[in-house]
């Protein structure tokens, strides 16, 4: 794996590259698989033919179509934070919606950051 940013080769335990500075993942100037300048808004890279776009990351790696769905559908009880890996904001909106109803609020609130393509995933985060 190679930071996006600066092509340097990071191990797979890294959360940000110790060269420039940036989250691993975040960066668009070199490839992550082999780590070749990329050209800027390119959707492959042309050495190794890997998506270049950061299509799922943010998401875990679950598809954001099939996430909406389940965050209109059962997102006040936190269904789409178990299936994005964020147990614990799962079971918190689980006693929010039970008893404060508070449940379907941050439903919404996540549904607009998943289809807006700013959610972020955070397996410590409560809130």
């Amino acid at each position: 794996m190679y930071c996006k940013n600066c092509g340097e080769q990071l191990n797979d335990n890294q959360v940000i590259c110790v060269k420039c500075g940036v989250k691993v993942g975040d960066g668009s100037h070199y490839c992550s698989n082999c780590g070749k300048e990329i050209t800027p808004n390119a959707e492959v890279c042309m050495n190794c033919g890997v998506s270049a776009k950061k299509s799922k990351e943010y998401l875990n790696g679950q598809d954001k179509i099939v996430l909406i769905l389940v965050c209109i559908f059962l997102g006040g009880f936190g269904i789409h934070n178990f299936i994005m890996g964020e147990t614990k904001r799962g079971i918190f909106r689980i006693i929010m919606s039970f008893f404060c109803g508070l449940g379907t609020i941050f439903a919404l609130i996540d549904l607009v950051k998943i289809a807006t393509d700013t959610y972020v995933v955070d397996h410590d985060k409560l809130i």
